[in-house]
Parts: C-alpha cells; sequence; structure tokens
C-alpha cells in the first residue's frame, strides 16, 4: 500500500485483491439480497448492526486464500487469525496483543521460537483448533516453494497439545512478528486435502476469526458473526459487508449519503464537507512512503532511461513536493527521507548525513545530473546516443491523487528536460506490471511491516530475495524495482540476527547510505492515510486518543482489530 492510504493507497490495496485472482461468483446471501446496511439476517444475530466497508474496485474475484497475494481484503485476520497482533503505530518495544498465541520465547541465539497456543478456541465449522493447526500450517508453507517465498521459513515442531517450536536456519529475531503477526493459521483437517495450496479459491473458508463467510457477488461480498468466537462477548455487530467502488467520487458519495461505515479513501476538504454531519468522522495516519517505482535493474532485464542512477537522480531533484502536497495531496503531505525510513517515527535509525528528500524542485541540479552523465538537451528534452528522454508512469483509473500526482510530474519534469507519458491502467494491468517488470515507472507507496521498524521496508524493497528477473512473477507488493545489492543483503541479515539496537542501527545506515544513492525508488512524499468511519449504527473505531489498531480499512490484519471491537450506536 502498503501492504497504503487514501482511495490510492487505501483503497489501492483492497482494489488490488482482485487483482489476478480466480474470477468466480457465488451468489445467492442472506446480507446481500434485500438486507439493509444496518440490520443482521444471521442467526443469532438479529438485533446486531451489519457495517459496510468501502472496497475497491469491481468485479471482486472469488479467492479466500489466505496464502494469496490476491486475497480479498477481509480474510487475513477477519476470517483467518494470526497467533499474535502487532501494532505498527506503538512503539518497537510495545507488546503484541496475544490472539492464537499466549506467549512466546526466542533461544539466545534467535534460531528457536517457542510459542504456545490458545487452548479452547474452535473453527468455525466447530473442529477443536490446536497446536496440530498451527505446526501444520507453518509445515504447509515451509515445504511449498511458492509459499516460501523467502526459502528461510522455519521448520515447526509439535511440543505438545499447546506448544510448538519454529526453528530457523539463521538468526531471525526481526521474522518474529512475521512469523508471529503475518502468518494466518489454517485447519490441518482441511488444507491437508487441499492438492495446491497455492491456487486454491478456497470459495468456502473455514477460520478461528469473529467472522465467517456469508455470500459473495462479483459487485459485494458479506461475513456474519461467528457466534461460536473465542474472544467472548466478540464481535459485537452481526456482519460486515464489502462493496465494490469505482473510484475516490463514488467513495466520497456513499460516506456523505450514509451508505458506508469504514474505509479509506483520498476526500479533499473533508472538514468541511462534514461540518454538520456529526456521526461522521475520520483519522489521518499517515505512513505510506509515495514513490515512483523504477524497473531499475538492467541485469535482471529492466530496459528504458529509468535503469541510469543519473535519471533517478534528476528525478528526486526535479520534483516540487510541495506542489504535489497541494495540488494532488490536498496539502497533507509530509516531507520523506531518502532512507526511506519515517522521518518522525525513526529518526533516530535514520543516518545523519542523509536529509529529507527536498520539498521544493532544484532544476539546475537536476539538469547537471544529466549533463555530467552525458545527456544533451536538444527541443526541450535530453537526449543520449540519439533516444530522447521519455519515461512513462503507469497509474491506476479512478485513483485521483495519483492521476494529479502524475500529471503534476509530468510538467515539473518537462522543466528538468524529461518527458513524461502518463498511462492509465487496471489495478489489473498496474499489478501485473510490477510483478513481471514490464514497466519503466509506476506510482505506488512504500507501505510498513508487521512492526514498528523500518527493517521490514528494507526487507520487503530492497532484498535480492524479495524480487525477481524481468518475466518473472515478483510479488506486487515487494522489491518490484528488481534493486539488488549484496551489501544490503549482508546488511540485511545483521540486522534480522540481533535484537541489539546498535547492531541494527549500524546495518540501516548501512543500507540507507546505497539507497539513497541509487534512488530505485524515487520518493514523492509521506502521504496521508485517511480512514473515514460513520458512528450512526456502530462505535468503537479508534481514535487520536486511542489508536489500539492502525486504522486503515485496506490494512490487515488491523481492520480485524477494527471490526471486532465494533459494538452497537447507543
Amino acid at each position: 500500500m502498503s501492504r497504503r492510504a487514501r482511495f490510492t493507497k487505501g483503497l489501492t490495496v483492497l482494489a488490488a485483491t482482485v487483482a489476478l485472482a480466480l474470477a468466480g461468483c457465488n451468489a445467492g446471501s442472506n446480507l446481500d439480497q434485500g438486507s439493509s446496511p444496518g440490520s443482521s439476517s444471521s442467526p443469532g444475530s438479529t438485533e446486531l448492526p451489519v457495517i459496510t466497508v468501502g472496497g475497491g474496485a469491481g468485479p471482486f474475484a472469488e479467492n479466500f486464500n489466505p496464502f494469496s497475494p490476491n486475497v480479498m481484503t477481509l480474510v487475513h485476520g477477519v476470517i483467518y487469525e494470526p497467533l499474535f497482533y502487532f501494532n505498527q503505530l506503538k512503539p518497537i518495544d510495545q507488546a503484541p496483543i496475544p490472539l492464537l498465541g499466549t506467549e512466546y520465547t526466542w533461544n539466545d541465539d534467535g534460531t528457536v521460537l517457542t510459542i504456545k497456543v490458545r487452548t479452547g478456541v474452535q473453527w468455525s465449522d466447530g473442529t477443536p483448533m490446536t497446536a496440530k493447526d498451527v505446526a501444520f500450517t507453518f509445515d504447509l508453507i515451509q515445504k511449498t516453494e511458492e509459499l516460501n517465498t523467502s526459502g528461510h521459513s522455519p521448520k515447526s515442531k509439535l511440543i505438545d497439545d499447546s506448544t510448538v517450536e519454529l526453528t530457523f536456519d539463521r538468526p531471525s529475531f526481526a521474522e518474529g512478528p512475521n512469523v508471529l503477526g503475518r502468518t494466518y493459521i489454517v485447519p490441518e483437517h482441511l488444507w491437508s486435502k487441499i492438492k495446491d495450496p497455492v491456487t486454491e479459491p478456497n470459495k468456502k473458508p473455514v477460520g478461528t476469526g469473529a467472522f465467517m463467510m456469508d455470500s459473495f457477488t462479483q459487485q459485494s461480498y458479506a461475513l456474519t458473526r461467528n457466534p461460536e468466537y473465542w474472544q467472548e462477548g466478540k464481535p459485537g455487530i452481526g456482519g460486515v459487508r464489502v462493496i465494490t467502488l469505482s473510484g475516490n467520487q463514488a467513495a466520497t458519495d456513499k460516506y456523505l449519503a450514509g451508505e458506508i461505515d469504514y474505509q479509506s479513501a483520498a476526500i479533499p476538504n473533508l472538514d468541511q464537507l462534514i461540518k454538520n454531519k456529526p456521526e461522521l468522522t475520520y483519522l489521518n495516519t499517515g505512513t505510506a512512503q509515495a514513490a515512483l517505482f523504477t524497473c531499475a535493474n538492467a541485469e535482471l532485464g529492466c530496459e528504458g532511461p529509468q535503469t541510469d542512477p543519473a535519471v533517478r537522480r534528476a528525478l528526486y531533484l526535479g520534483m516540487d513536493r510541495e506542489q504535489l502536497s497541494n495540488l494532488a495531496f490536498y496539502k497533507l503531505g509530509k516531507p520523506v527521507s531518502p532512507a526511506f525510513a519515517l522521518p518522525e517515527r525513526d529518526r533516530a535509525f535514520i543516518e545523519p548525513s542523509i536529509a529529507d528528500a527536498p520539498w521544493t524542485a532544484d532544476v539546475a541540479a537536476a539538469k547537471k545530473a544529466l549533463e555530467d552523465a552525458g545527456y544533451q538537451l536538444a527541443d526541450g528534452v535530453y537526449a543520449k546516443d540519439g533516444k530522447p528522454l521519455r519515461l512513462s508512469i503507469k497509474v491506476v483509473s479512478g485513483w485521483t491523487d495519483f492521476i494529479t500526482a502524475v500529471d503534476t510530474l509530468k510538467q515539473q519534469f518537462a522543466a528538468i528536460g524529461i518527458e513524461i507519458v502518463p498511462q492509465q491502467v487496471s489495478v489489473n494491468e498496474w499489478n501485473s506490471a510490477k510483478s513481471t517488470g514490464k514497466f519503466q515507472l509506476v506510482i505506488d507507496s512504500l507501505g510498513q511491516g508487521p512492526a514498528p521498524d523500518p527493517y521490514y521496508v528494507y526487507n520487503n524493497f530492497f532484498s535480492t530475495e524479495a524480487t525477481d528477473k524481468v518475466g518473472g512473477n515478483a510479488n506486487p507488493y515487494r522489491n518490484t524495482s528488481r534493486f539488488s545489492d549484496p551489501a544490503v543483503d549482508a546488511a540485511l541479515t545483521r540486522a534480522a540476527g540481533s535484537n541489539d539496537i546498535e547492531i541494527k542501527r549500524a546495518a540501516y545506515f548501512e543500507i540507507q547510505k546505497i539507497i539513497s544513492a541509487d534512488l530505485p525508488y524515487v520518493p514523492l512524499l509521506i502521504g496521508s492515510t485517511l480512514t473515514e468511519f460513520n458512528t450512526s449504527k456502530v462505535t468503537g473505531f479508534p481514535t487520536e486518543d486511542n489508536l489500539y489498531a492502525f486504522p486503515a480499512a485496506w490494512a490487515a490484519p488491523d481492520n480485524a482489530q477494527v471490526l471486532v471491537n465494533l459494538t452497537p450506536a447507543p
């Protein structure tokens, strides 16, 4: 996103759930056929409200496989739960919330993780959930190449009915939040019978979460309250319905009309629009680092002028970020660091010599970067070896703030002799381009990881393990730039293998010096993450004073924490 914070990255991830997934339709539902958004027709919850969540661009594809990168949004944490919940907005030393796990311990060198599993939990089909299911899930990932994307997933060992031991092939302290907070436990009695866990659409999901599958259409899908959920008295709502939205304007119109209860959309002048609607509230919790993603690595097959570091440096210097914030991001944009650690949260982890990205353009410096690399100006556009400096930027149709940003960048880059060709595409095409490397530039955001530590941005977006050659099938939310540097990989290994803050800091400083010089992702700014709530039917959403979860509707498993804490309005 991203996992990203406005309709573009707020509903970016919601929309992206339809990308590349298996299409399907299973109409015929209680909540989708005639029920009003304020009522529930699920058994045992007729008096509890059903809320409507704004989703991405349709049609939805019926994919409820928790192992799929294209799974529907309200699956992770909502239907299938992890062992613990880590809140990325809390300090790095904040203890996670126990879910299917109750406690965990590391051995001294960070290679063995012992987990106590909660007892008394049932799958939604009534079968008891035990430590065997946890061990099975990790074994399934470890033994399935497509799921074991890093090659370093832990091996599991069942110690007893409530204890699992995970063994890593190297010191892996930094993998703790991913393993504990982003591994979604599946039932052995069902998934052991699935022939291909990678492509399985899992149309009838069985999980331990607060909600169960009710119905699906290509325009909406509905979840109903799990009456046997292990957290007593939760959830406090009868169900959730997710609806398709065509873009920012549709999200705005439906929210103001009271037809959406929970969404993350980029809405300009929000304070003015809701000033006479006390039931409508919002939060701004920006963490997404918007950037131009470049296919940067010619050795892995990237083609185009953007493979030249001098061109990327010129783009970096030629941006007027203040103008971008004003015109495209509703004056809510904040300075970003080319170190790609958050300037406020992570300042102590940013190498002191690395300044934040310039807020206004330095046209002379941008031109000098090109001229020093052998580019010559002709008819207002720089060229080299007879080839004009022309670059395409892919942006998703309907994402108005990103579209405005690209149009603004086109004008800004014209001033430094670079021609920009905007390309509006579907979210499927956008994701496919990132996955295969068939692009020059795309506008996107580097999302945060499972815990408040810059390690996860570096590991997801800059490690060699997180990418693939052009034409391959890289994860569209990881290292799509194809960046690869042995020194960065080595520094990541040192950071992952230590709980010592100083060792981690030194590793991050080394990484930052390399990536801020190479700029495979050209930073724009830190965008806002606007999340809107309608409190007329339910209360309990996060507030400025109680950020018990990252509130974005697209963020999983964070959105599960929000949904499970909602209660009917007085």
